[in-house]
């Protein structure tokens, strides 16, 4: 099977139910965001991460598989049994950010992102997580989308604030604060 088909020289591509739409399709365009969150997951794991931390990015970047694949799907079809996202799911990420914010301390301001290039990169993955949500967001408004997906994505960017201060309390690496008045 060679990798390049041709198929999409015109600007189409194929949805999993057959149907082509344009490649900046909103469907596209969401799948697409989570295929590049999950390939910044992939650059942040390559990073001096502890066990656990790496050990949940890993069945984060599996969830994203299952997430992209609800996604290009835009009918119903029984005979493509794919997998979905539950809530046990979304609590995996909720009960791991408690775990996380039981050892942190209380955070009083606003941070600057970065410190270190893995904590930038978690910056980066919550940001790339929160357009995702936005695109999902906004392709429910004129398409069905599991509600689960946009809750899980929700939780996710709230994950990866959490995993960047975990990594600097871990590490001693001090966040600059947001200061109102950087003049002074």
């Amino acid at each position: 099977m060679k990798i390049y088909t041709k198929t999409g020289d015109k600007g189409k591509t194929s949805l999993l139910s057959g149907k082509r739409v344009s490649k900046h399709h909103p469907r596209i365009e969401a799948y697409g965001t989570i295929d590049e969150l999950n390939s910044f997951i992939g650059l942040l794991r390559t990073f001096d991460l502890d066990k656990q931390s790496n050990q949940m990015l890993v069945g984060v970047q599996n969830q994203l598989f299952t997430i992209g694949s609800s996604l290009a799907m835009d009918v119903k079809r029984p005979e493509l049994a794919l997998p979905e996202i539950a809530i046990e799911d979304i609590e995996v990420i909720e009960n791991d950010i408690d775990r996380i914010e039981a050892i942190l301390p209380k955070l009083k301001d606003f941070i600057i992102p970065g410190g270190s290039q893995s904590i930038a990169i978690c910056h980066v993955c919550r940001c790339v997580c929160r357009r995702a949500e936005r695109l999902c967001t906004e392709l429910a408004d004129s398409e069905q989308v599991d509600d689960l997906i946009i809750i899980y994505i929700n939780r996710l960017s709230d994950y990866f604030f959490m995993l960047a201060r975990k990594i600097a309390f871990d590490n001693d690496i001090e966040i600059p604060h947001w200061k109102s008045d950087s003049r002074a």
